[in-house]
């Protein structure tokens, strides 16, 4: 398709699409309306399956898209989808809904005024704007969003806001903070639809069309309507049946999935609200009505959030779990509104501690006398953050997976064999001069048999299956077909705290700086000597709690260190709040009034009012300046009861904190106490104390900037911070590392305290080396470098050897060991921060895989680089899970292959699982889970791929003396036999340990493909054998009613065939047709417990008692009716009798048959391909390590010459990778410069990079 006519639409963004414009062709739709006759209708299927082509097919393209009525959108990603959208056009007084406004209208109006609808308010304005001409605005609507043309960028763009105009945050407050005219609104509403996040739960009607519409649905109707033809009734009848039941099981799935995501937007989708109309008073309208700009009120009571709003009046306590799967309340201020922050273009990103967003709960409001807690209104319906998380869950991604691109292409492999049936049966009809009706008929019905309707429904019991073990261990699963990708995972990133280590943090001690050095820890914060130490009151005021019904509410940290003082918090009620003009201040004090020690300096007779305030000790906190994660800190700015002057309190990360502190506040010995701490894997936390100049009013620290408060500040002291790690957290990780399933901590943390918790939880074992890369950028004419740190060695023994796991290398072939350079035979990680992470991803994108290979330790990282984080490894073909608490972890949970959050809040639909045990134990659960899902789809697969060419092999074996097999037969097999053991067979139960072997991940695959095709060549070879023998007995005839070959004598056939008026004109009942109804049944049950494989993925099929019962209860009556003959039941299934040698001889062909099924499926393909050339993880990471040719044993050696030959005889030797991290791998062995050398310093240039010691 030529590019020169194509529009990017969401440029650079995840939902990128391509656009074509076009327009209607009368004389296709008509070649179109004449081909859907001609075909009964198959052609608009077609074209309704596939959006392209209807649109190619019914329009024609045209070079100007602002003049198209249809679209033809097509995605950007690796899905390349394709949807189709009709252009619509309105009409509006202008084309934006924020520019060129005001200039429509005669009188100002705050904002601007203009008009809804240029026809529906022409008599209201009774000739006031009649000099307006209303324009045309073309757009259209994809995926609940609209995209509106725009004549300059010609292109078409998404109103998402006020953030649209680059709105700075003091232009919020001057020219967006009085509210919009009633008229204002309404223009804007044309372009930002009705404040709602509309999940229509749709008609049953409707999802009943869109389901049977499924091209499997129209094959099996096209399926029924041709076994009726040749009056197979039953045989139809059991697929309409089966297929009601999947019908109205996936409707009752699919209703049930919109109804919960439609309650779940409901709570907050329409509400009253007040929202303030200019200068004017404020009235009440519903929250449907709201647009970006306007301003409500928010009442003191709280409410929860219709829209996205920034607040520019007043603070908020709001539980924000929704969003952030954290139910720690978290504390909203106001927007700024002078400074270089006020200066800002307001962000949602950046400014989110002042915005509001839709779907939170907003507990509490603190506001101004005779002021109201007020916000603007910044984002509306769908493009709201929750309304971008509803988006999501309508319509997610497919999902990305090799199992379900093979299926395709093997189903297409089987529609190919059926193509070769279909010609076969076509000529060998008419060489036998078969009715055309006949002809027709029987050649469709080759097409039937070969591709199972049943596959799909038999695919999906085992992913069903495996979704109700994980929800009995407690792990819940809102996108069940993520359950097989889980089977492939090879990484899975950790967050810290909360998922390896304990939630809360215990408070170890403090240690406090006097004269400029350290003084000894101390254990007790509580202490009456330190009551009015700055330390002891930056602990009890720098925080965000708040109280919450009596109760202490906020975050947990805040809350140890806080207890710890032993102080008391009070908050203002509504009424005291009410008598002040300025907001009540939280005030905190000590539980015992503790008597100050009289300043002798002072003169008490000055001011006697200060000296009785003094009498009460206590702290009102004036102003908050919220924690940031990109900053790294919080500080708060109070007034001690009776002093004039106020004081900022800060704390945060040590690195930061002493950065923002007068040097020779800082103990010389700061850099080594840190190390001391963070190395024994402590949280440590720096306070800092400024006393700010006394001409600072209560009103102008509300304007300051925080920058001005965090400067030049006094260094207090650490607050050494316990965070144990969980019970399960070691045993855990131990088990995925003898897995060779590599994992990754991804913290916010401390760099040093997380090396330690790596090395305390076997994340690295204690031989192993850590580089750290700690990447500085480009400075006016230094370029970016990286400096290479080599943490010290905390090796205790050299017994650990073994468990050494080259960490990138777990994939690679033994062979891959043998010839490393000795720097790699102890493992090494590397261990950088978000800043360098940043650095080293922008400067040295070449360096970017090979650190990703190795990276263990990834400290100090934002949530967005979290994301980007999982984006890198995904990069290298690593198949990622991602495992946090929810607090900061939802973009990498969403973007992981498989994200498990540890949250039950309603975070958790973010995520695919969600645990409800706190702890990494659900990890190894779900990927066992995930192996026994995937090797059961791949067993299932292969049963049914075998079972479709076992009956056509059948069918067309008897089509060659113009017979088949008998209605009653079809029905015994498909519904007796293949039913009952597919669905039986996917019951086998997870393995109970992980192994080093992971499962293959593609059905286009060496094992797979040798299995299904030595089985088809194996039944193909028995069937004609016995389809032959038979043929040859010296009793065989040409099969009659009058025909009796059980009682007939070797003598009597030499008299000429019986000849009868009852004719079979089908020619169901014959000698051939019974015996290869014999021969193919066993054969459906033998292949069944051959692909049914326990060990070391699933339990063994002897465990699954439903699968073994159905295979014996068929194996018996199998038997029964083929040595016992039933004169009913071969009635029934249309077989006819035949000698008891023969019968013996059938059970001789069945079992020798399951004999050599069975030893090329066991013996050949496990033991033999499988082990020597097919394995990829046989030796592991730690054990291939091990292995080098002064050690091998003679049983190994010959194993390994055993390999090489076989290797070379599948043409595997010195195969290069699929997979792009083993490909790295590779190279990274034959590069004597890496790992680079410790204290080196790699730099970046115009030229490639280079490295020098330092």
């Amino acid at each position: 398709m030529e590019k020169k006519d194509v529009k990017i639409i969401n440029q650079g963004l995840e939902d990128e699409m391509e656009v074509w414009g076009y327009r209607p062709c009368p004389w296709k739709m008509v070649l179109v309306a004449v081909g859907a006759v001609c075909t009964g209708g198959l052609l608009f299927l077609v074209l309704y399956w596939l959006p392209e082509w209807g649109v190619r097919g019914t329009c024609t393209r045209t070079p100007f898209i602002r003049e198209s009525q249809t679209l033809l959108l097509r995605s950007t990603d690796e899905f390349r989808r394709w949807f189709r959208a009709k252009v619509h056009v309105m009409l509006a007084p202008g084309k934006r809904p924020f520019e060129g406004v005001d200039l429509l209208s005669p009188l100002h109006i705050p904002n601007g005024d203009s008009i809804h609808s240029f026809s529906a308010l022409q008599d209201e304005l009774q000739g006031k704007y009649v000099h307006i001409q209303p324009v045309q605005v073309c757009y259209f609507t994809h995926h609940s969003t609209k995209y509106y043309w725009d004549d300059l960028l010609q292109n078409f763009e998404v109103f998402k806001g006020l953030e649209d105009v680059r709105v700075t945050c003091s232009s919020i407050h001057t020219d967006h903070s009085s509210g919009l005219s009633k008229l204002l609104q309404d223009y804007r509403r044309l372009f930002f639809d009705v404040n709602e996040i509309a999940v229509k739960v749709p008609s049953v009607f409707k999802l009943l069309i869109k389901e049977v519409l499924n091209p499997f649905y129209i094959f099996q109707l096209f399926s029924v309507i041709l076994w009726s033809i040749e009056q197979y009734y039953y045989y139809a009848a059991a697929i309409v049946f089966m297929s009601v039941i999947s019908i109205a099981t996936s409707l009752y799935t699919i209703k049930k999935q919109y109804i919960m995501l439609h309650d779940m937007v409901a709570t907050h989708s329409i509400v009253r609200v007040s929202v303030c109309r200019g200068t004017r008073d404020v009235e009440e309208a519903m929250s449907t009505e709201l647009v970006p700009g306007d301003v409500i009120v928010i009442p003191s009571n709280g409410m929860i959030m219709p829209c996205d709003a920034v607040l520019v009046h007043g603070n908020c306590i709001v539980n924000e779990s929704m969003l952030t799967g954290e139910s720690v309340p978290v504390t909203k201020t106001s927007l700024p509104s002078s400074g270089e922050d006020g200066a800002g273009v307001y962000s949602i990103e950046e400014h989110k501690r002042h915005t509001l967003f839709c779907g939170t709960h907003i507990i509490q409001t603190r506001f101004y006398t005779g002021e109201l807690v007020k916000a603007v209104v910044v984002r509306t319906g769908f493009s709201t953050e929750k309304g971008q998380l509803v988006r999501s869950i309508l319509y997610p991604k497919p999902t990305d997976f090799k199992l379900y691109r093979d299926a395709y292409l093997f189903l297409l492999c089987l529609v190919g064999v059926a193509g070769i049936g279909f010609i076969y049966t076509i000529v060998l009809s008419i060489i036998n001069q078969v009715p055309a009706k006949t002809i027709v008929v029987e050649s469709l019905d080759i097409i039937t048999i070969t591709v199972p309707p049943a596959l799909p429904a038999a695919m999906t019991a085992g992913i069903v299956y495996a979704q109700r073990r994980l929800k009995r261990v407690g792990i819940f699963c809102i996108s069940p077909q993520r359950i097989n990708i889980c089977g492939q995972l090879n990484l899975v990133c950790f967050d810290k705290t909360g998922t390896l280590t304990e939630d809360g943090l215990d408070l170890w001690g403090i240690q406090r700086v006097e004269n400029g050095s350290f003084s000894p820890p101390e254990d007790d914060p509580a202490n009456e000597t330190l009551v009015r130490s700055s330390f002891v009151s930056c602990m009890a005021t720098c925080h965000s709690l708040t109280k919450l019904e009596g109760e202490l509410s906020g975050d947990p940290m805040d809350l140890k260190m806080f207890n710890a003082t032993g102080w008391i918090l009070e908050e203002p009620t509504e009424e005291e709040t009410a008598l002040h003009n300025p907001i009540m201040p939280t005030v905190v004090r000590p539980p015992k009034q503790v008597l100050p020690e009289v300043n002798q300096e002072v003169n008490l007779a000055q001011n006697m009012e200060l000296s009785e305030l003094t009498l009460s000790y206590e702290i009102g906190i004036v102003r908050q300046f919220p924690f940031s994660s990109a900053l790294q800190r919080m500080s708060v700015v109070v007034r001690k009861l009776g002093e004039k002057r106020m004081d900022a309190y800060l704390k945060g990360a040590p690195e930061v904190v002493a950065s923002l502190c007068a040097e020779d506040t800082i103990p010389e010995s700061f850099t080594e106490t840190l190390e001391f701490y963070t190395r024994q894997g402590f949280r440590v936390i720096a306070l800092a104390h400024r006393q700010l100049e006394a001409k600072l009013s209560w009103h102008k620290v509300q304007n300051l900037n925080r920058d001005l408060i965090e400067t030049n500040m006094e260094f207090l002291g650490l607050i050494i911070m316990e965070n144990k790690l969980k019970e399960e957290t070691s045993g855990v990780l131990k088990d995925l590392r003898r897995a060779n399933i590599r994992t990754v901590m991804v913290t916010g943390d401390n760099m040093l305290t997380a090396i330690s918790v790596a090395r305390d939880c076997g994340m690295i074992t204690p031989h192993e080396r850590v580089i750290v890369a700690d990447a500085t950028p480009p400075k006016d004419i230094q370029p970016a470098t990286i400096n290479w740190h080599y943490t010290e060695n905390h090796a205790t023994s050299k017994d650990n050897r073994v468990e050494s796991a080259e960490i990138s290398l777990d994939d690679v072939g033994h062979e891959a060991y043998g010839e490393q350079h000795k720097q790699q035979e102890q493992g090494y990680h590397f261990a950088m921060s978000g800043r360098s992470f940043a650095v080293i991803t922008e400067h040295f994108p070449d360096l970017v895989q090979k650190l990703a290979l190795h990276a263990t330790i990834f400290a100090r990282m934002a949530p967005d680089q979290k994301t980007q984080l999982v984006e890198v490894l995904q990069s290298v073909d690593y198949t990622v899970g991602m495992c946090g608490d929810g607090a900061n972890d939802c973009g990498a949970l969403k973007r992981a292959h498989s994200g498990i959050s540890l949250s039950e809040l309603e975070a958790s639909v973010a995520s695919p699982f969600t645990s409800s045990t706190a702890n990494i134990s659900c990890v190894p659960n779900l990927i066992r889970e995930g192996r026994a899902a995937l090797i059961t789809s791949f067993c299932v697969f292969k049963f049914m791929a075998l079972y479709s060419i076992i009956q056509y092999l059948s069918v067309t074996l008897l089509y060659s003396i113009l017979s088949n097999l008998g209605d009653f037969q079809f029905l015994f097999i498909d519904v007796a036999i293949i039913l009952i053991i597919a669905f039986t067979m996917s019951l086998n139960p997870a393995w109970k340990v992980l192994v080093a072997q992971r499962p293959p991940s593609s059905l286009i695959s060496g094992p797979l493909l040798f299995s299904v095709l030595t089985q088809i060549l194996t039944c193909l070879a028995f069937q004609i054998l016995a389809f032959l023998w038979v043929r040859g007995q010296n009793w065989y005839e040409k099969w009659t009613p009058l025909s009796d070959a059980c009682n007939v004598s070797s003598a009597n056939l030499t008299h000429g065939p019986n000849i009868t008026s009852h004719v079979d004109h089908k020619n169901i009942r014959n000698y051939e047709n019974t015996t290869l109804f014999y021969v193919s049944s066993f054969q459906y049950l033998a292949v069944a417990i051959i692909f049914s494989k326990g060990k070391p993925f699933r339990q063994p099929s002897y465990k699954n008692w439903p699968f073994m019962l159905s295979c014996m209860a068929l194996y018996i009556f199998l038997f029964m009716i083929m040595l016992y003959p039933v004169p009913a039941i071969d009635n029934f299934l249309e077989i006819v009798c035949v000698p008891h040698e023969w019968r013996i001889t059938v059970v001789i062909i069945v079992l020798v048959n399951a004999v050599v099924s069975f030893l090329l499926e066991t013996l050949v393909l496990d033991i033999i391909l499988w082990k020597l050339v097919f394995s990829r993880d046989k030796q592991g990471g730690s054990d291939g390590m091990a292995v080098t040719s002064a050690t091998l044993t003679p049983q190994s050696a010959n194993e390994r010459w055993c390999t090489a030959f076989i290797s070379w005889l599948f043409c595997r030797k010195g195969k290069t990778p699929r997979v792009r991290y083993m490909q790295v791998a590779q190279e990274l062995q034959e590069d004597p410069d890496w790992p680079p050398k410790p204290a080196t310093v790699t730099y970046t240039t115009s030229t490639p990079h280079h490295t020098v010691s330092m």
